[in-house]
């Protein structure tokens, strides 16, 4: 991208600004995790920050870093990215109601498995810290590991017939039409 994903302006707010609003529209608490030394914005108070133990380690580092910054009551959680503008809070919720008896929920689309827009039980950790320790990054390896559901884009048309919530930004081009989708 060029510049840092999470300090993009989208409209009046910063682009991890606008996934923690809407991503709070759907769950409780919420888990920021950064790179050890990333510049975030200001995020509603309440809000956790927590950084990787150490860079360029995937997704599973993050997941590891925010499942054990959770709170005890909470059992799961769900992962996203901050580049993620049409982050839409009913797929969230329905993820969240997908993950009923299992360990993970996960989107498999086309074949591609979608680590950060899944669901994953706080009981992972464990798992997630092995694999980490055997520098086993691929979230693929977790979901051999514990009871995974493959969740397919039909089990979320109705709450998100267009996959919005999966669309992140990846290059310049990408931001540039996310702005003029949104109208900005």
């Amino acid at each position: 991208m060029g510049a840092s994903k999470a300090l993009l302006p989208f409209g009046p707010e910063l682009l991890l600004q606008r996934v923690v609003r809407l991503l709070s529209q759907a769950v409780e608490p919420i888990v920021v995790v950064a790179a050890a030394d990333q510049e975030l914005p200001e995020l509603p108070a309440g809000v956790t920050i927590v950084r990787d133990r150490r860079e360029y380690r995937g997704p599973l580092e993050g997941l590891a870093g925010g499942l054990a910054a959770l709170r005890p009551s909470c059992e799961a959680a769900y992962a996203t990215a901050c580049d993620v503008p049409f982050l839409e809070p009913r797929f969230v919720r329905r993820m969240i109601e997908l993950l009923d008896g299992f360990d993970v929920a996960v989107p498999r689309i086309d074949g591609f498995y979608q680590p950060l827009a899944a669901v994953y039980r706080r009981s992972v950790l464990p798992q997630i810290e092995r694999l980490l320790a055997e520098d086993r990054l691929r979230a693929a390896d977790l979901y051999e590991l514990v009871r995974t559901r493959e969740i397919s884009a039909a089990e979320l048309s109705k709450v998100d017939p267009d996959s919005k919530t999966l669309r992140n930004l990846n290059l310049p081009e990408d931001y540039q039409a996310a702005l003029a989708e949104a109208g900005l």
